[in-house]
Order: C-alpha cells, then structure tokens, then sequence
C-alpha cells in the first residue's frame, strides 16, 4: 500500500513543480509585453509621471507656506521634507489606478481574448499586468524623489533607507493593483473604471497624513486616519526617510510602523487575489 502511494505522491509533487515554473515563465511573457507597450505607447508613461510631478509642485508652492507654518520649525523648516514621503504614497496609490484601466482597454480590444486561446496559466494574465504596473511604480516613484530633491527635499538617514521605504511603498501599490484589477474586471470599460477606481482612493487620499499631521484633522476623523492603511504607509515612509525627527512626534516605532505596513499590504493580497482571480476566471469562461 505505502509503496503503491510513494511514485503517486512523486508525480504529483513534480507536476506542481512543473506547473508553477510554467505559471511563472508565462508570468513573465506577460510582463515582458506590458513593458514593451509602455516603450511603444510612451505617452502612457509620460501622463503617469506629470501627474504626480504636478502636485508635488503645486502642494509645495501653494500650500507650503501656509501648512508648514502649522508645522513650526520641524522638518529642516521646509514642507517638502514633511510632504515628499506621503506624496510617495499617493504615487503608488494612483499608479495602480492604471491596471484597472488597462485591464478594461485589453478586455475592450479582444487582448484577453487571444490570451484565453494560448496554452498559458490563467492566473498569468493578472499577475503579469501587476507585476509589469509594479515595476513602472517604482520608475514614477523613483523619478519624484529625484524631483523632490531637486525642490529641497533632504532625507535625514541617508539613500539605504529611502530605498526601504521606497520599497514599501511600491509593494503597497502592487497590493492595489490586484483590488483594482477586480475593479477593471468588473466594470468593463476604460471609462467606468477610471471613475470606479478613484472614488475609493479619494478619501483615503485627503482623510491622511499625505498632506497634514493627523492631529490637525477634526476630532471625529483622527481615529480613522490613524489607522488606516494610506496613513500607516505615509508615517512608514517618514519614519525611514526623517528619522527621529518624525519618530519622536509620531505614537509609533518604526518597527510598528513597518509591521502595521506588512499587515495591510499582506491583508490587501489575501482578500484583493483570490477576488480578481476568480473574476478574471468568470470574466473568461
């Protein structure tokens, strides 16, 4: 009997072996494609990186003066210091914003039809899109920063721990990318889920610490702010980048503040994958 099981056991285990380097090669075939449609389509690259050029400018020059007076002396006395990390945060927020709308242009123009007649993983379809959203992330993310620090911003623990932060930053929009690739998955069209995508993001954006501390918001709305996950991401990101000139106005560590940043991210994945899947699945059966 045990010795009838043992090769049963052995084939199995090889052909989920072979399963997953196959998933994982067609991921990459996916990937491989969206980044050469980036290169064609330069113009998708280039409106992606305008936009967040655009707010950290008019932020800074606008409202600087008036926010960093309510932020007293901190931060080197400049805005920027304080605002560059959660403008980061909204980059990557927005950034995933693209897979829902470039899911629907594929799903509109026959794309996912033609995948569905290739002999490729099901699920490399998605992870393919995420994954290639993910890599131009850090291309808009890393290209800010370098305008930030053109505009002033001067991080106090040196470029190793901006490369950390940055790095939560974009598994945050990766995370994103699979809630917004049910969204696009849903809603069908370019058009719908450009609208779908931004209403939930709006309010996180403004009821955070992206642009003010969250003790400068009403009373009733602190508690949330505090907790949810744009704020976690925003405080991670200055925790790393200003160091103890952040940390010790902020109720957390930096070590709590990287654990409840892995928290969302992690509970984001668990709940956004097997949804965008499963749709996915449904949307091409």
């Amino acid at each position: 009997m045990t010795t009838a099981t043992l090769p049963e056991a052995a084939i199995s285990g090889d052909a989920h072996r072979i399963s997953l380097i196959a998933g994982l090669r067609d991921t990459s075939v996916i990937v491989r494609r969206n980044m050469v449609r980036n290169v064609r389509l330069p113009q998708l690259l280039i409106f992606a990186t305008i936009q967040p050029v655009l707010f950290l400018l008019l932020f800074n020059y606008v409202f600087g003066g008036s926010i960093g007076l309510s932020l007293g002396g901190a931060y080197g006395g400049k805005y920027i210091n304080y605002l560059l990390p959660g403008m980061l945060v909204q980059t990557a927020m927005f950034s995933s914003m693209q897979t829902a709308i470039g899911l629907t242009e594929d799903l509109g123009n026959g794309v996912i039809d033609r995948f569905r007649s290739l002999p490729i993983a099901r699920s490399a379809v998605l992870a393919g899109r995420t994954s290639a959203d993910m890599v131009r992330t850090l291309f808009v993310v890393s290209l800010l920063t370098i305008v930030g620090y053109i505009v002033g911003f001067r991080t106090a623990d040196g470029l190793p721990k901006l490369a950390i932060g940055l790095i939560f930053c974009v598994l945050f929009g990766f995370a994103l990318s699979w809630v917004m690739a049910f969204v696009g998955l849903a809603v069908k069209t370019p058009e719908a889920a450009n609208s779908a995508a931004f209403l939930p993001l709006f309010p996180l954006m403004f009821a955070s610490s992206i642009f003010v501390p969250v003790d400068t918001l009403p009373s009733w709305m602190q508690g949330f702010a505090e907790n949810q996950p744009v704020t976690v991401l925003a405080d991670t990101m200055r925790g790393y980048v200003l160091g103890q000139e952040f940390l010790s106005t902020s109720p957390r560590s930096l070590t709590t503040l990287s654990l409840f940043s892995m928290f969302w991210i992690v509970v984001i994945l668990v709940i956004a994958v097997p949804l965008a899947v499963r749709k996915y699945r449904r949307t091409v059966a």
